[in-house]
């Protein structure tokens, strides 16, 4: 008689703790999904601020005070065309020198209209820090000039989401002989 009473408590016990289990996931999805919806809004900054030339929006989306990492791998196909000419060219070539300024002061000072699309975005985040990944393509006057993989890695600050690192492969039409 006690293990029914006890099986029926703990059974009761259970089922009265299912509802606050599923407020609290379905709460962490509800935030999970807000953040989703702000890290959308700083693509679409990102994106843009370069059609813009809105170098102070641009810049505001990193964390502030922070070096970010600005890296760039040229793609295999390229960098075996780009050695025929230079047989000492990098797959990664590191440069202090560039970062998110640089970028966006040549877009500036470009007379030609610059724009990055972005595909197949995908983003993961707990709420408080997020990566993204997605298909981009850059074009310049309308014509595609690179593309490949892209990869930002994001922190929710006081000021909101921030981006701390930028990574992407580069890529480009291969010239045939002809």
């Amino acid at each position: 008689m006690k293990s029914m009473f006890l099986g029926i408590c703990l059974t009761t016990l259970f089922f009265a703790a299912m509802p606050s289990h599923a407020q609290a996931t379905s709460s962490v999805q509800s935030e999970q999904a807000a953040a989703r919806g702000e890290i959308e809004k700083v693509i679409e900054q990102f994106r843009t601020s370069i059609i813009d030339r809105d170098k102070a929006r641009f810049l505001g989306l990193f964390l502030k005070d922070s070096p970010v990492v600005w890296q760039n791998v040229t793609g295999d196909a390229n960098l075996q065309e780009r050695r025929k000419k230079k047989p000492d060219a990098q797959k990664v070539r590191v440069d202090p020198s560039r970062g998110p300024a640089s970028f966006i002061d040549g877009i500036v000072s470009d007379s030609r209209r610059s724009e990055e699309t972005f595909d197949n975005i995908r983003i993961e985040t707990d709420g408080d820090v997020a990566s993204v990944f997605f298909d981009y393509r850059f074009l310049s006057d309308g014509r595609e000039t690179n593309h490949g993989k892209e990869a930002w890695h994001l922190v929710r600050s006081d000021d909101g989401w921030k981006i701390v690192s930028v990574i992407w492969s580069v890529n480009w039409q291969i010239k045939q002989p002809g």
